[in-house]
């Protein structure tokens, strides 16, 4: 009895065929390690990412990414790297409550030399294909690479767009080109690392208190010279129409003068003893005057 049950410990089973404990073992561990070895031998990749082979023994990596979905790799000379290929945004400001919780801000200086602090934000995308080459570039993850190389950038960018204005003008009027003059600057450096820039905004600018009330300073003088230049352009309108007012009516009384006198003239002329005897005639009811005294009054008819 205790011989047969040895004998089918051993695989015999107690007859010729026996029961295969040997090949069940083996099958076991087998799926064993295949179960151990399975989730580093396939990698899945997230929609919006691409990954990036890298070759353990040389360090190389692959030039052509991989896509979205499951990949077989060999988990002892083969490391995968996943990195985002949709939008994302880098906000470098001091408040703490976006960003980074550390103070991001951007600091430059105007042509003045004045110091100007900035907040600004940039929304970019990763072009898939010239991943590979940003990663054997920098060695890490996009995070830092936001953090610290595309940082020096934009504060480089900046610099030279601010550093040739006024800080009145940049804190003004040439706000928009300025953002525009160092969007363009930042487009162009970082193309060749695939990172395509989509928006650049600076959404806040700081200077010292004493510029800004130097600037507040300035732009009250400028609004009440205009005020007054304005009013001293209209008191001059005033004048000019005034006189042109007057010269129309000394020429309209001029006007009225001469006619006058040309009329007296010719009714001067007009006027002679004869035409004056001829109008007392007309006038002469035929009655004599009554005059006191006897003598009689003569009346003169004009001659034939």
């Amino acid at each position: 009895m205790a011989s047969s049950i040895r004998d089918f410990v051993r695989g015999g089973g107690g007859s010729p065929g026996g029961f295969p404990w040997k090949g069940l073992l083996v099958a076991g561990a087998v799926l064993l390690a295949l179960a151990v070895l399975m989730p580093s031998t396939v990698t899945y990749i997230s929609p919006g990412h691409i990954g990036i082979v890298i070759h353990r023994a040389g360090g190389g990596v692959d030039n052509v990414p991989l896509g979205p979905g499951f990949h077989t790799r060999n988990p002892l000379f083969t490391q995968i790297v996943e990195y985002p290929t949709f939008m994302q945004t880098l906000v470098l400001t001091r408040a703490n409550t976006e960003g980074s919780p550390n103070n991001d801000e951007i600091n430059v200086n105007s042509t003045e030399g004045q110091p100007l602090s900035l907040d600004v934000s940039m929304s970019f995308e990763l072009e898939a294909a010239k991943v590979p080459a940003l990663y054997q570039t920098f060695r890490t993850d996009i995070s830092t690479i936001q953090h610290t190389y595309v940082k020096q950038a934009i504060r480089q960018a900046l610099q030279e767009v601010v550093g040739e204005e006024a800080i009145a003008d940049v804190i003004g009027p040439k706000k928009a080109e300025a953002t525009n003059r160092a969007r363009a600057l930042m487009e162009k450096r970082l193309a060749p690392f695939g990172l395509v820039v989509r928006q650049f905004t600076i959404n806040e600018l700081r200077a010292p208190q004493t510029v800004i009330e130097a600037i507040n300073t300035k732009n009250v003088m400028q609004q009440q010279s205009l005020t007054a230049q304005n009013e001293l352009q209209k008191n001059t309108f005033q004048a000019q129409g005034d006189s042109i007012k007057a010269a129309g009516r000394a020429k309209a009384i001029m006007a009225e003068a001469t006619a006058q006198a040309k009329a007296n003239e010719l009714l001067a002329r007009s006027i002679t003893p004869t035409l004056v005897q001829y109008e007392m005639a007309k006038r002469w009811d035929g009655k004599m005057p009554m005059v006191s005294g006897g003598g009689m009054p003569m009346i003169q008819l004009p001659k034939p």
